[in-house]
């Protein structure tokens, strides 16, 4: 999402971006959330077993070469990577 100032204090927005548990933008997370989609689900990113709660909403099949260079992808961590997937 991007968002700035247009010169008389209100703030315009002229886009929307979402990386969710749900789906990689915002229409596919719209569309899963109404159609009563959980994007909870056991934690794969790491070993959960030490933790009480072993559940967690995780991005799943995102492949950060897909929205960024390899380069980049590698020299930024998971929630850059996220980030930048969202704005574009």
């Amino acid at each position: 999402m991007s968002a700035g100032r247009n010169g008389d204090g209100r703030v315009v927005v002229t886009g929307m971006g979402m990386m969710s548990p749900l789906g990689h933008s915002a229409e596919e997370t719209w569309e899963r959330l109404v159609q009563g989609v959980s994007g909870v689900g056991c934690v794969t990113r790491f070993d959960a077993g030490s933790f009480s709660t072993r559940i967690a909403g995780e991005v799943k099949g995102f492949v950060p070469e897909d929205y960024m260079d390899r380069k980049d992808a590698k020299r930024n961590d998971r929630f850059v990577q996220l980030g930048i997937a969202a704005a574009k």
